[in-house]
């Protein structure tokens, strides 16, 4: 199994605690390159298990999303020379001279692209207009993957480890989010630190779009260079200085730097892994009562519960033996009723597996 470093930029392979060079499942069924929930790859149960297809657009995939880049990675990129990232620096240089979201802090989506992504439904991998601007569409592949952002780096449509697998990934995000928020800070304070004594740095929750944000257009020019100050103009020569900053950090100077909050999310990652790599079947099982089920033509049936992207197949006889786990008795106890009564069993590993998926869930 690979491990845990392998998903992120390798900035971070210097920069994080031990417990990231620890093994964690590798997401096979998530496969990008041939992407898994276009139409000419996806399997039909995974299309419309419960009547919505839910497939991808092959020339967006599953990059309807706008990274917020911290500015460490975006002069990680920017110090990286080799050809095959020539595009990816491009386009981020764009960014950067348009001034639209460009902060000392962050290069991130305009308020407006914001807007719209959270109060837009079903559109995640089937909406053109919200395609990332990394993405190339010809190739179908990200122009920045080395230094992609903690979403990036995390977000997978489907799990091997199913519900289990997905709170891993979604608990890493959370650490690999704090880590942004904390180490662009650190960054700032080093290199332009009238930006975080003014508070410059605290998110705008309600982030209510301005007259420029609308238009996607910049600040007027005496607000940005108020911002920037004395890097107006160099914002390029910035962020690579903010990479110097970051990448001669030690593992420990990161730890202080990401304080408490990170001590605790590390826990809960950790408990996490434990989870998704050794999971244990409950006691006594009841077949979910919000689980969707599609019968397909061959006379299988296709059932979904944690995601609206992943289904598990199993033969049409197999259903009626689920139907009997009502969690009114110990697993080990229908099993060998169904093995007396209709001489059949579902073994363990299903069984598992089928938790996992929360198909059956812990009564």
């Amino acid at each position: 199994m690979p491990q845990m470093l392998d998903s992120l930029p390798v900035l971070y392979r210097d920069l994080l605690p031990d417990f990231f060079r620890a093994q964690i499942p590798n997401e096979e069924k998530a496969t990008c390159s041939s992407c898994a929930m276009c139409p000419s790859s996806a399997q039909g149960a995974v299309d419309s298990v419960d009547g919505v297809s839910r497939l991808f657009r092959p020339d967006t995939k599953c990059c309807t999303y706008y990274p917020k880049l911290p500015n460490y990675l975006v002069g990680a990129l920017l110090s990286d020379t080799r050809d095959e990232l020539g595009e990816g620096r491009r386009r981020v240089g764009e960014k950067i001279a348009s001034h639209v979201g460009v902060t000392p802090q962050w290069v991130r989506p305009s308020a407006r692209y914001n807007l719209l992504y959270r109060n837009s439904r079903q559109f995640f991998g089937r909406a053109a207009s919200m395609r990332c601007p990394y993405f190339e569409e010809q190739q179908g592949g990200c122009t920045i993957w080395p230094y992609r952002e903690a979403v990036c780096s995390t977000f997978f449509c489907k799990y091997v480890a199913g519900a289990d697998g997905r709170k891993l990934w979604m608990t890493f995000k959370t650490y690999l989010a704090l880590a942004e928020i904390q180490l662009s800070r650190y960054a700032v304070l080093q290199l332009l630190p009238e930006y975080i004594l003014a508070g410059k740095d605290k998110p705008d929750l309600a982030e209510t779009p301005t007259l420029e944000d609308l238009d996607d257009k910049p600040l007027p020019e005496k607000d940005y260079a108020g911002l920037w100050r004395q890097w107006a103009g160099r914002e390029q020569e910035f962020y690579r200085a903010c990479f110097d900053t970051i990448r001669a950090l030690s593992p420990e100077q990161v730890e202080k730097i990401m304080g408490l909050d990170g001590v605790i999310e590390l826990k809960v990652l950790e408990k996490s892994l434990r989870d998704a790599t050794a999971p244990v079947l409950p006691k006594v099982l009841k077949l979910n009562p919000e689980a969707t089920v599609k019968w397909l033509a061959d006379g299988s049936v296709a059932l979904g519960a944690y995601s609206e992207y992943d289904a598990v197949a199993l033969p049409g006889l197999a259903y009626a033996l689920l139907v009997e786990f009502t969690g009114r008795e110990p697993v080990e106890a229908v099993r060998e009723r169904l093995r007396e009564e209709k001489q059949a069993d579902l073994h363990e590993d299903i069984l598992l597996e089928l938790y996992r998926h929360r198909i059956l869930t812990e009564a």
